[in-house]
């Protein structure tokens, strides 16, 4: 007779089963969160289903290396399995990233619908686009700095451009920013700004992926490089655990904010590229690239916000074991007060009852049976007295029968 083994006893087989996340990417544990991010799409480039078609080895190694990159990339989930493996990991929490130029017409359908309920939905840059960038094979058009660039790019398609900086423009810091107010029904990551290292062959290596936010009536998205370590807010990260308790939608919102990877650029030239990763259909965008020496005051506030919102996300941490502790006692309390509340309807019942029982007079019957008493009783009297003749019943006046006497000889 087959044996049938429990949730758990599953769950351990599975964990047994699967490769340690820092041998999947063939990193270390020291590695940095570039490295990771390095080598994660290296191998999600080598084992892309664009380039392994009908090869399901590829699609499982593609699988587990992006299941790999989603525990190493997450500090917290990182920290768990450092500490107790993919036991302190919950699978249900694991976000993949979508590549939208590789999921059917239902698929992508479902995915528009997410995102314009305002599920943040984590998406990846088509392999076809990567390959093509990093054979060399693309268009490069020139930015030219404080100028704006307005155009339209194809969903799943990518415009680059290359950006020359001064030594002095890099010392002053930098700035590229892409936004659109475009109309569509689904506005979820409408595009992406993306930037490339130069390999020596003359390839281009993704090295920043910043996902477009809403603001206001537009979409944007921005990096800035200015000499110190500036934030980026992922909103995806914690988004399923979110989803399943409400109050973690307020505490987590903070935890993606995490600093970029490159602070500074060097003097020379420098290549972005504004990925369209709309849903359905192409998107208008303005792209620019700006020095950052007239924002001198803007650098400032940006330094002094953001250390603000670190602080403020330790105090949230803080908070929400608090809150939880609090949230704990009124959840208590709040159910002995409907049992308190019971038990005092119960005792006065009970009261009213024993009050009742001190008398010898019987139970007072229901209206219903006193009136049909009553009925008898009245019969019964009828029987009785003596019936009144049927002539003097009709000489009895009523009241509307009243005889007014009127005087004739007065006029009316």
């Amino acid at each position: 007779m087959p044996t049938h083994r429990s949730k758990s006893e599953k769950v351990d087989a599975g964990n047994q089963l699967r490769r340690d996340p820092y041998e999947v990417l063939d990193v270390t544990r020291n590695s940095t969160d570039q490295e990771i991010k390095a080598a994660y799409r290296k191998m999600a480039l080598k084992y892309h289903p664009d380039k392994n078609a009908n090869d399901p080895k590829a699609a499982d190694m593609f699988k587990e290396v992006t299941f790999s990159y989603n525990i190493l990339s997450d500090p917290d989930k990182r920290r768990q399995y450092d500490t107790a493996g993919f036991e302190a990991v919950e699978a249900e929490g694991q976000e993949l990233e979508l590549d939208l130029s590789n999921l059917g017409a239902v698929n992508t359908m479902f995915a528009a619908l997410f995102s314009k309920l305002g599920v943040p939905i984590k998406t990846t840059v088509s392999a076809t686009v990567l390959e093509d960038a990093l054979n060399g094979v693309v268009t490069v058009r020139s930015l030219p700095l404080g100028q704006q660039v307005v155009k339209k790019v194809e969903k799943q398609c990518a415009h680059f451009y290359s950006v020359t900086l001064t030594e002095e423009e890099a010392q002053n810091g930098f700035v590229c920013r892409v936004q659109s107010s475009d109309k569509s029904k689904f506005k979820g990551f409408v595009r992406m700004l993306l930037y490339f290292d130069q390999e020596e062959g003359g390839g281009l290596n993704l090295a920043l992926q910043e996902d477009s936010a809403k603001a206001g009536k537009v979409t944007s998205a921005g990096m800035y490089f200015l000499g110190f370590p500036v934030y980026r807010l992922d909103q995806t990260v914690n988004s399923m655990a979110a989803a399943k308790d409400p109050d973690s939608a307020f505490f987590k919102r903070l935890d993606g904010f995490q600093p970029c990877e490159i602070t500074e650029l060097k003097a020379g030239t420098h290549v972005f590229a504004v990925y369209g990763d709309n849903f359905f259909k192409s998107v208008s965008y303005t792209i620019e690239a700006l020095c950052a020496d007239p924002f001198a005051e803007e650098k400032e506030n940006l330094r002094a916000v953001e250390a603000q919102i670190l602080t403020k996300r330790v105090e949230l941490s803080k908070f929400e074991t608090e809150y939880r502790e609090v949230l704990s006692q009124f959840t208590e309390m709040t159910s002995r007060y409907a049992q308190e509340m019971q038990a005092i309807d119960d005792l006065l019942k009970r009261r009213n009852e024993i009050h009742a029982a001190y008398s010898n007079v019987p139970p007072i019957k229901r209206s219903r049976s006193k009136n049909r008493g009553s009925s008898k009783e009245s019969k019964d009297d009828g029987q009785v007295n003596d019936k009144k003749p049927v002539r003097e019943r009709s000489k009895k006046k009523k009241w509307y029968n009243i005889q007014l006497k009127v005087d004739k000889n007065k006029p009316c």
